[in-house]
């Protein structure tokens, strides 16, 4: 009777969340409102960081900028600034000094969802890679790295359900290489297909996808295609 039941239960919230998925596909999610929300963005003194301070500043939240380049992360800043009135903090924080990350960042996580359980508020954005869900040749450290960083971030999600924390929304990104620093010299050996993603698209998307509660956002939508040829 129990496998009845628990099978019956799966099929069920299987075809919800279906068609759920299918209903957002067709209406979109209406955007939340982050006026007045803390955001605080790790590596914002360039790149895709910097890019999602400056969209976030123009929605009325009040940033807390991190990274560890302290001119670069200045410069977001004083960008932000000069552009419009917001409320903006940079701090310089070196994550490869144990001290520093223990007294500024105490692993980002443990450091702020407590507060987050206690209000049942908040959002939880993960950068993961399409590194993190597929192996790349050339790439296993930096693949064991977000294989990690994406598995942490579900696991999370599936407890904050568990504890009925429904108001603590979590956003997992999984990109195709973007055209940062990071990956200058890269090329794609099937372009058309699966590109390589300017900082303003990748940007915008996952803007997109955290203020609509996406819980993921896998880029470009060719990659869902390797994905499914994967399994």
């Amino acid at each position: 009777m129990n496998v009845l039941l628990d099978t019956s239960i799966f099929l069920g919230k299987f075809l919800y969340y279906f068609l759920e998925s299918l209903y957002y596909k067709i209406i979109p999610k209406k955007k939340k409102d982050v006026t007045g929300e803390i955001v605080l963005i790790t590596g914002a003194a360039s790149g895709l960081g910097r890019l999602l301070a400056i969209k976030f500043a123009s929605l009325g939240a009040i940033l807390v900028l991190w990274d560890i380049n302290e001119e670069g992360n200045m410069e977001t800043c004083r960008m932000i600034k000069e552009e419009r009135d917001a409320k903006v903090f940079a701090y310089t924080c070196d994550c490869s000094n144990r001290q520093d990350v223990y007294r500024v960042a105490d692993q980002t996580y443990k450091a702020f969802l407590p507060a987050m359980l206690e209000a049942n508020h908040g959002h939880l954005v993960c950068i993961s890679s399409f590194a993190g869900i597929v192996g790349i040749n050339g790439l296993s450290d930096y693949c064991a790295s977000k294989f990690a960083a994406y598995g942490f971030a579900e696991s999370l999600h599936f407890e904050l359900k568990l504890l009925q924390k429904s108001k603590i929304n979590t956003t997992i990104v999984c990109p195709y290489f973007i055209k940062t620093g990071m990956f200058e010299g890269c090329s794609t050996k099937y372009p058309l297909l699966l590109p390589m993603l300017t900082q303003e698209y990748a940007a915008q998307s996952i803007l997109n996808a955290i203020l609509e509660e996406q819980l993921y956002l896998i880029m470009p939508r060719f990659s869902h295609v390797a994905l499914f040829l994967k399994q």
